[in-house]
């Protein structure tokens, strides 16, 4: 604690060290609440300064200011930083397992000799006992725990240890506390508090809107790799990031970006810690343009030029898509926010969770559930956010995101809110918001059965309605707040003051939903159309028909179906661009060497027949480039196979998920190369099972999997289906 400073003087030591001039937002008060010795919350977005409320305060206080953060690559980041502002590296050090002995010795010996002013802590770090007893030796200013939404399970990025970091604070000594996070929803900052203890203090929040972010949902199809390589090739020479969900999804998508000229290199906890600092500072000295990262991972990058952000898979929780976006345009300039969204990225992550204990489970459902609703709403998408985050809005339209560029139609929905805030109330505030939807539909459900819910007379009250509807209505009215989700309920729906008031006496509530109030196109809109059905994706409609009736007659001569020839997806991307040799045919989605070679030449043919005949002038920009079929790991895959190792031993041999070995085979035997799974096959599964499941694709019309699980049912699992799918496609197209 310092006598306060007067304004000037404050001034003065911010122009001193960081060279502003002014103070940003609520930068001020809390570095003046630290000073005087209290405790502090800070809950302020990516980019809005929070590094500054406890580095200047730690400058001009005496003793040291340890800073609890848990990222090392963020700690290397801020270190850097802060040492680049003053005189001696001396002044900033930082305690993590990445440290030598003799390292850590020589950080130990400035502290000792009052040199260091801010010391960064990683929690693992601060529990162990030789590090608490030297913490207790030397001048403590006060406590910072940056990213403080790790203490709570209802955070984006829990961390167990940081629920220790009280009791060792209490060890080490008492003294001010700081907690700052950029991602606090109105239950983190309930958990952040109670489990710091902090009581008596002052609590600052900023606005979370960034407006100066451009929030974009894109669906997910085959073709994204693509979309992504071509978005990027667009915007050459600016910075961005590509998130993914997976460690091999970030290599191998890092090597797409590569293969098409784009300066770009992987970033996940599986690299070597000197591979991972070395492809940070590459990113951060501009030698690089592009870093492929895990969601699951935090960045700590602190660079305020970054221009996009693309989320290649959805984060788990809207907590983690916001603090990842948060990087974008931190400046305040340009800042491009697009995410591709796909129910089954999600359903994936949900899988993830099934070992977990049932409360962890049900939190994560719920935090998925409101990351469902956000890729799918036709809302605002900046107004959906602040909502989530506790913060009011005096806007419905911010012009700053896909839904408010290309606006739905806005229907009078008063009735059918009205059908809701009834169902909510009749089942007594105690149910979410899919089983309210169940019981609208007049879904006949085991639980309506058992609760009684079928003999209400709300039941079945909306059965014309879409689901995707009353969705809509019941998303607006939590944002309108006649609704609100009980958080400590996993999500329940309850009534509000504002919903009883309207169910007395309504008056007109619209919601967005439909087609589009208009049909011109700016530069959003073909990023965000939603499906493609048909040739709706092709440039040349006529070619890809002719296109699937030569593949109709290929299949009825080789008593195949069709879509084990080429999937519609590749004749769409053969009718955009025109391939007229192998070599460019091998470069269309799902056609690699051995497909190209077996089926490539007659359709071939057509298309350069096609393009004499009409006089087409073949485009030449976007011949976007895959990685080749014999990658490293793919190579493993097929000679593990070929020696008949199990799949689930080969999954562990590569690092891989069962599900992620399910998928770099499908992408083998996709690409038109022939392998022999049916060892591990008949050993694991019921040879009627496997005869069922070849039956049904022998007669279905296309190998999709959500329609092969409907209609096979429940006996058979995924995994299974998908077995059968790679033994069908590999023993008859390749």
């Amino acid at each position: 604690m310092i006598a306060k400073m007067d304004d000037s003087t404050l001034l003065e030591a911010l122009k001193k060290y960081f060279g502003f001039d002014g103070f940003k937002g609520n930068q001020k008060p809390i570095i003046e609440n630290v000073l005087s010795g209290k405790d502090t919350f800070v809950s302020m977005p990516t980019g809005g300064g929070k590094s500054l409320c406890y580095q200047l305060p730690a400058l001009l206080m005496p003793g040291t200011a340890v800073i609890i953060s848990p990222l090392i690559s963020l700690m290397k980041n801020q270190v850097d930083a802060i040492r680049g502002y003053c005189e001696k590296d001396a002044v900033a050090h930082f305690m993590n397992s990445s440290l030598t002995k003799a390292q850590l010795e020589l950080v130990r010996e400035d502290l000792r000799n009052g040199k260091t002013k801010l010391l960064y802590v990683a929690p693992e770090s601060l529990t162990k006992q030789d590090n608490i007893d030297f913490l207790r030796s030397i001048e403590v200013s006060f406590y910072a725990v940056d990213e403080a939404h790790c203490i709570s399970e209802w955070g984006h990025d829990f961390r167990p240890e940081y629920r220790r970091i009280r009791p060792i604070i209490n060890e080490i000594g008492a003294h001010p506390l700081i907690a700052l996070t950029a991602t606090a929803t109105p239950k983190v900052q309930h958990d952040i508090l109670k489990n710091l203890g902090m009581e008596n203090l002052a609590v600052f929040k900023s606005s979370f809107n960034r407006p100066n972010l451009l929030y974009e949902i894109r669906e997910k199809t085959d073709d994204v790799d693509k979309g992504i390589v071509k978005y990027i090739l667009n915007n050459p020479h600016k910075s961005g990031i590509v998130y993914c969900m997976s460690r091999s999804k970030v290599t191998t998508f890092a090597q797409v970006l590569q293969a098409n000229g784009i300066k770009a290199l992987p970033y996940h906890a599986g690299l070597d810690a000197k591979e991972r600092a070395d492809n940070q500072d590459a990113f951060l000295q501009e030698e690089i343009d592009v870093i492929v990262a895990t969601i699951a991972f935090g960045m700590g990058i602190d660079k305020p030029d970054i221009r996009y952000v693309i989320h290649y898979d959805m984060p788990k929780s809207l907590e983690g898509y916001y603090q990842e976006t948060g990087r974008a345009g931190r400046d305040g300039g340009e800042g491009r926010c697009i995410a591709y969204y796909s129910p089954k990225d999600l359903e994936k992550l949900e899988r993830f969770m099934k070992n977990k204990p049932i409360s962890e489970q049900e939190i994560g459902k719920q935090l998925l559930a409101e990351t469902a609703s956000y890729a799918r709403t036709d809302a605002c998408r900046r107004v959906f956010l602040l909502n989530y985050f506790g913060e009011e809005c005096d806007f419905e339209v911010c012009n700053n995101c896909d839904n408010c560029l290309n606006p739905k139609k806005k229907v009078e929905a008063k009735e059918l809110l009205l059908n809701v805030l009834d169902v909510v109330s009749s089942l007594k505030e105690k149910f979410k918001a899919d089983y309210v939807i169940s019981l609208l539909k007049g879904e006949d459900s085991a639980d309506a059965q058992s609760f009684g819910h079928d003999q209400l007379e709300c039941f079945g009250i909306g059965k014309d309605e879409d689901e995707d509807l009353w969705q809509a209505v019941i998303l607006q009215a939590v944002i309108s707040g006649y609704l609100e989700k009980d958080v400590e309920s996993y999500g329940v729906l309850k009534l509000t003051a504002k919903g009883k008031k309207y169910m007395k006496k309504p008056v007109s509530f619209k919601v967005a939903y439909g087609e589009e109030d208009s049909d011109e196109e700016d530069g959003i809109a073909e990023s965000t159309s939603r499906g493609s059905g048909g040739a709706g994706g092709a440039v040349d409609p006529a070619l890809f028909s002719m296109m699937k009736d030569l593949r109709k007659r290929m299949g009825q001569q080789q008593n195949v179906p069709p879509y084990v020839i080429f999937q519609d997806a590749s004749l769409e991307a053969m009718a955009t661009f025109y391939p007229i040799t192998l070599e460019e045919l091998q470069n269309i989605p799902g056609v690699g060497k051995g497909k190209a070679k077996r089926y490539g030449q007659q359709f071939l043919d057509l298309i350069k027949c096609h393009v004499q005949d009409n006089e087409i002038e073949r485009p030449e920009d976007m011949r976007v480039r895959t990685l080749p079929d014999k990658s490293k790991v793919k190579v493993n895959i097929i000679q593990q196979i070929d020696r008949k190792v199990a799949l689930d031993d080969i999954a562990v041999s590569n690092g891989l998920e069962f599900d992620e070995l399910l998928d770099e085979i499908e992408a083998i035997v996709y690409s038109g190369m022939k392998i022999n799974i049916s060892y591990f096959v008949e050993e694991a599964m019921d040879e009627d099972h496997i005869q069922d499941i070849y039956d049904y694709f022998m007669e279905a019309s296309s190998d999709d999997l959500a329609e092969a699980t409907k209609e096979l049912g429940n006996e058979y699992s995924e995994d299974e289906i998908r077995l059968i799918r790679i033994k069908f496609l590999s023993e008859l197209a390749n």
